[in-house]
């Protein structure tokens, strides 16, 4: 894996190459081009802070502690990370299959690739945050939040999800050449996790709910659970994850790195066969 990793950073200038080429394919016939990527998240908070921020008032403020005065930053904080989250999953399980010329006659690592996917979405996710520190700056202004060292958990939840979302974004698209049912699957179990992950909702209220101990623990196991509290812990120091989630985040989000990677290259025979 480290020779693998090196021969990666080798391929560096190919891998910016094909993400800006990404880039200027998704938004080449948009007017609005770039400004889409935070046009659609800033959409999905509105609509979100209408249901939970406006009709459900009341039970969304008694469960979310300090995060109560200030919810549109925690909704816009949850759902910039998860637009880097589900347009990197969906986009890399055909990283592969949508560029099948470029794989085989390109002299590179393939996975550039889907690797690829993920930094072209990741620029999206950190052209929101100057629209995030807006919102937080207007909120400490009026003393509803009080940032602090907690910012720090802003580098840290970006590596651990690139991390993840890396070793995920391998799985998939090599598993998607050879059973294309991958891509329809990764659909409905993007749709899953976005709820079954505290973007719009605190932790704590799955954790004080009357769920199964089982179930709560199960629900800990996802990665994703961590990484988003870490994303809110920048504003709010209470959401910071205590040390056991923190390290079944990391240790997961590792985990799911190595087993990408390791399948990937099992893989790779099969999908340039295939390709």
């Amino acid at each position: 894996m480290s020779s693998a990793v090196g021969a990666l950073w080798s391929h560096r200038n190919s891998l910016r190459i094909l993400v800006k080429r990404d880039l200027a394919v998704k938004y080449q016939q948009s007017v609005l081009g770039y400004l889409w990527s935070l046009i659609e998240p800033l959409g999905m908070g509105a609509i979100y802070f209408f249901v939970f921020g406006v009709l459900y008032a009341g039970d969304t403020t008694r469960h979310l502690g300090e995060a109560g005065a200030s919810y549109p930053l925690f909704l816009i904080t949850g759902i910039f990370a998860w637009a880097w989250t589900s347009s990197a999953l969906s986009e890399a399980t055909n990283a592969l299959t949508g560029q099948s010329r470029l794989i085989t006659t390109m002299n590179v690592p393939r996975q550039v690739f889907p690797i690829g996917r993920v930094t072209g979405r990741f620029a999206e996710y950190v052209a929101g945050l100057p629209i995030l520190a807006a919102i937080a700056a207007v909120y400490a202004a009026h003393g509803r939040i009080h940032p602090g060292w907690s910012l720090l958990a802003l580098p840290l939840a970006v590596l651990v999800q690139a991390i993840l979302l890396i070793g995920m974004s391998l799985l998939l698209s090599a598993l998607n050449v050879l059973m294309r049912d991958v891509e329809r699957i990764m659909r409905l179990i993007i749709r899953v996790l976005f709820y079954a992950t505290p973007i719009i909702y605190p932790l704590s209220l799955v954790r004080e709910s009357d769920l199964p101990r089982w179930l709560k623990v199960a629900y800990e196991l996802n990665p994703l659970v961590g990484i988003f509290q870490l994303q809110h812990a920048i504003w709010y120091p209470d959401e910071f994850p205590d040390a056991r989630l923190l390290l079944t985040t990391v240790g997961g989000s590792l985990v799911v790195l190595a087993a990408g990677w390791w399948a990937f290259r099992r893989l790779e025979p099969a999908v340039l066969k295939e390709l």
